[in-house]
């Protein structure tokens, strides 16, 4: 099976200066109209709150707030650019406003310059600790570096501060499920619905985790539910394609993707899903151009990489295959997958060292990598070393023991030692467990010469 991917959400939250005192300021004043300004970009109304704050500055441009707010308008709209700008031009006035450091940090976040947004959080936080929505900004850039830990921990802080904020139980739920705590990312994601039942992003996530978990049903509800509540969210479809194409429903993998496609041409991992479905269906050329194009929109994604050479493995081009998989395991050294499919690419080109090291290398990542063993099990074969092939046959069928393929080796290596009995056994599994016309027609054969 080729290892399918899910989407990673980013929550960011944006910070302003709310300006107002006593009795507010006079109106038409450079202070009135950058309040105006707060409270449009409160009410999401971002183009005229950005001609508020405008109008702020040309009455007082060493107005630090109305800068300030802009900015927070322009990061809403992702004019990052102009963010960076107007707080760069807001902390020159006021080196101390700490939410000024804060919404150029969130604008760096945006432009995926995530050590920057880091620093700009740090120096919100040592200027006001109390910040709940800066930690879990700073927690934003450390998902997207991987640093699962340490979003945590800025997270539970944020929550700490302020526990009633969706979008951080949000942001500690991708945490979780990068960590693979897909248990904590759903309770996590249920607190956020409950906070906010309109947050889609909340039933993408828990989508997310209930895949991993192969709770397949609740992960369509919540897939369906996100598409409901906004029926343009691609990454939607592209969870339910997950889960046809786990269950097999390759057709339906691709149609879901496709739609995916239609409402985002820029989602990568709509096209990686979708060639994971043509590999399935064996439709080779496709799922190449698919992973092609997925690699193009984003080039360090790893298992895009892994998928064309999935392809590429079945088309007898083993070494695209390899420098595919060695590219993988070079974005992502904790692939497990990666190492079992390079290995079965070495094992075609008679490298059966290599192919037991790479194995050696995917059990050691993931114990419960079934595929691994058996892999490992046709280089050991190859090199004689039949009871190393049996003991690892065993292994694998004990963690998947639905997988045909390695009753059919197995039952090869008894049938190599004489062992009549072992071998037939294994050979009237395969028969049970596949739908292959030409495999059961090769077990059958084999049960028949053994049987004489």
């Amino acid at each position: 099976m080729v290892r399918l991917s899910v989407a990673i959400l980013l929550v960011a939250v944006l910070l302003t200066t709310n300006i107002l005192t006593g009795c507010g300021p006079a109106k038409g004043t450079a202070e009135w109209h950058a309040q105006q300004g707060y409270e449009l970009a409160n009410q999401g109304r971002y183009d005229e709150a950005i001609e508020e704050c405008t109008k702020a500055i040309q009455l007082d441009p060493s107005l630090a707030a109305a800068y300030n707010n802009r900015a927070w308008a322009y990061n809403s709209i992702g004019q990052y650019d102009l963010a960076i700008a107007d707080s760069n031009k807001a902390i020159e006035l006021d080196p101390n406003l700490a939410i000024a450091y804060a919404n150029r940090g969130a604008a760096y976040n945006g432009v995926g310059q995530y050590d920057l947004g880091i620093a700009d959080c740090n120096k919100a936080i040592e200027l006001d600790p109390k910040l709940a929505l800066v930690y879990n900004n700073r927690a934003w850039a450390y998902n997207a570096k991987g640093q699962h830990d340490l979003a945590i921990a800025d997270c539970s802080k944020a929550i700490k501060l302020k526990p009633n904020l969706a979008a951080v139980y949000l942001n500690r739920a991708e945490a979780y499920n990068g960590m693979e705590q897909f248990d904590l990312a759903i309770a996590d994601c249920s607190q956020a619905i409950e906070l906010a039942p309109d947050l889609v992003w909340a039933y993408v996530e828990r989508a997310y985790a209930y895949n991993a978990k192969g709770q397949h049903d609740l992960a369509i509800a919540d897939s369906t539910k996100a598409n409901k509540l906004d029926p343009s969210l691609a990454v939607a479809y592209v969870e339910v394609a997950i889960v046809n194409n786990r269950q097999g429903q390759y057709d339906l993998a691709i149609a879901y993707c496709t739609k995916a496609i239609q409402l985002d041409s820029s989602l990568a991992l709509a096209y990686n899903n979708r060639a994971a479905a043509y590999n399935e269906k064996g439709q080779y050329d496709l799922a190449i151009a698919d992973c092609n194009r997925a690699i193009e929109l984003d080039p360090n994604y790893a298992v895009a990489y892994s998928n064309r050479a999935g392809a590429y493995n079945e088309k007898g081009q083993y070494d695209l295959a390899i420098a595919d998989y060695s590219k993988a395991i070079e974005l992502d050294p904790n692939l497990a997958e990666a190492y079992g499919n390079r290995a079965a690419a070495y094992n075609e080109k008679g490298q059966y060292d290599l192919a037991i090291a790479d194995c050696n290398k995917a059990i050691e990542i993931k114990p419960s990598l079934a595929q691994a063993y058996n892999t490992r099990a046709t280089a050991y074969l190859y090199k004689g070393q039949y009871d190393l092939a049996i003991a690892d046959c065993s292994k694998a069928i004990e963690l998947d023991p639905d997988e045909p393929l390695t009753y059919d080796n197995r039952g090869l290596l008894y049938k190599e030692l004489g062992m009549k009995a072992e071998a037939i056994a294994d050979f009237k599994k395969v028969i049970t467990l596949t739908a292959d016309p030409d495999w059961i027609k090769a077990a059958k054969q084999d049960i028949e010469e053994l049987s004489k």
